[in-house]
């Protein structure tokens, strides 16, 4: 590199100078891509791929060699626990991928190594910004699956959920990863670092604002230390490399970069980068399974789908036992309605402690057999889980299926320093946070009597 950067109005360009020809403009990894591809559900066997952000595009040249046909994601998912790790690949499709990025250099480099890969007639190339698409190309509806890997901070998180919605085509997917914080409460070093640069949240109030915005989760992950070693690693070989342009701007860019990798050492364990897998959620989601609260003439009813659904008569006699306990919240009962005004599925909170805070319990949730996979049971738990939002709750629990809560924005409680009075597997013991603006608390989980533990 032997361009000076003289004038601080340069301080852009001396950043993407720095990290030209590097592999990553995010923490991230080509393994990581593939996780959150497979937590989409089927794609369409060629389907058309927004990356937005793009960077040099190594999220986009795998969606184009492998997001499509039989095993990789896509819309059509019944949640998290579809397809798995190593989907896709040849044989497998490979999508019709549209990449935008602001900076031209990035874009030349991705169309170098599709040509090299034989991928140039599967991905466009656009110079826009991605908070601002152009008219032709970008209309509403136009992709089966939004993706965008370490950008969405650019415009933010939630200005990201509102503008890219729009783009989604019916059943289509967005993906998005977001640094958040990972412990209740930050350092002051952490604080001064990343407030001044983006808001960061939690995982569950990134997850609240989704749900606000109308989407519903598919899937959440985590991404391990490995992905940022990906993007770190070869930043601060480029950091340390004395042939890099001098000039005040770079200068600045080195400083700037040189302090967050320093951050990264000292306060990393304080924050993270999380994956997104979400869809909108349509006005037809649930209108076959109409919820409402339970009315006394439903009792015999919610008994005998309680019967249907479990091995053991357990679970119905504990709704018993929880109607005539302290713990029962008049209202947050729920049913939903087979076409023929029957009960095809019931969801339950009560009322539970955390270290003496006020929290909820789901338990049980149950759907008639012969309606289990029909979506009665999601209608029901979505629907239970808006009336205790409505009703100021803050905080939900549930031990359940770690591959089926999540689509609900449920995350392990351990994240929060939540336990359960009882060995039980980390993943199986989730939470969900209504309200973000209330304190999580930490501690062991209170249950109600007829709960027996």
């Amino acid at each position: 590199m032997n361009d000076e950067f003289d004038d601080a109005d340069d301080f852009t360009r001396a950043f993407f100078a720095l990290h030209h020809g590097l592999p990553r403009q995010a923490p991230g990894s080509d393994a990581t891509t593939r996780h959150l591809l497979s937590l989409c559900g089927p794609l369409p066997e060629r389907p058309r791929v927004l990356d937005l952000g793009c960077g040099p595009g190594r999220s986009a040249l795998l969606l184009a060699a492998e997001a499509g046909g039989p095993g990789t994601g896509g819309p059509g998912s019944g949640g998290a626990e579809a397809g798995g790790p190593g989907t896709g690949g040849p044989g497998s499709g490979g999508a019709e991928v549209t990449a935008v990025d602001l900076h031209a250099p990035f874009l030349g480099e991705l169309r170098t190594a599709a040509a090299a890969r034989g991928l140039a007639d599967r991905v466009r190339t656009v110079e826009a910004d991605m908070g601002a698409l152009p008219q032709g190309g970008f209309e509403d509806g136009s992709f089966d699956l939004v993706w965008a890997e370490g950008s969405a901070y650019i415009l933010g998180f939630d200005a990201a959920l509102a503008r890219w919605k729009r783009l989604l085509a019916p059943g289509g997917t967005l993906v998005l990863t977001e640094c958040q914080w990972s412990v209740p409460e930050p350092s002051a070093g952490a604080r001064a670092f990343w407030d001044p640069h983006c808001a960061l949240r939690t995982t569950a109030g990134n997850l609240a604002a989704a749900q606000a915005a109308g989407y519903r989760v598919l899937g959440v992950h985590d991404l391990p230390d490995s992905d940022w070693a990906e993007y770190y690693g070869p930043l601060a070989e480029r950091v340390r490399d004395r042939t890099v342009a001098a000039g005040p701007a770079m200068a600045r860019a080195l400083a700037a970069t040189r302090e967050e990798l320093d951050v990264r050492a000292r306060h990393g364990h304080e924050y993270g980068y999380t994956g997104y897998v979400l869809r909108p959620v349509t006005a037809g989601d649930g209108d076959a399974w109409p919820a409402r609260p339970e009315t006394a003439a439903d009792a015999a009813a919610v008994r005998e789908v309680n019967l249907a659904a479990f091995e053991t008569p357990l679970e119905a006699d504990l709704v018993d036992a929880l109607r005539a306990d302290g713990s029962w919240l008049p209202g947050l009962s729920y049913v939903a309605e087979a076409p023929d005004g029957s009960v095809a599925a019931h969801a339950l909170l009560t009322r539970c402690e955390v270290d003496g805070a006020p929290a909820l319990a789901l338990a049980p949730v149950a759907a008639d057999p012969a309606l289990q996979r029909s979506g009665a049971g999601s209608s029901v738990v979505r629907a239970l889980l808006a009336a205790a939002r409505e009703r100021g709750e803050s905080l939900v629990l549930v031990l359940g299926h770690p591959a089926y809560y999540p689509r609900f924005g449920f995350v392990p409680a351990s994240h929060f320093g939540i336990r359960a009075p009882f060995e039980v597997p980390d993943e199986a013991m989730m939470a969900l946070v209504l309200d973000d603006r209330v304190p999580v608390p930490s501690g062991t989980i209170r249950y109600p009597a007829p709960f027996g533990v």
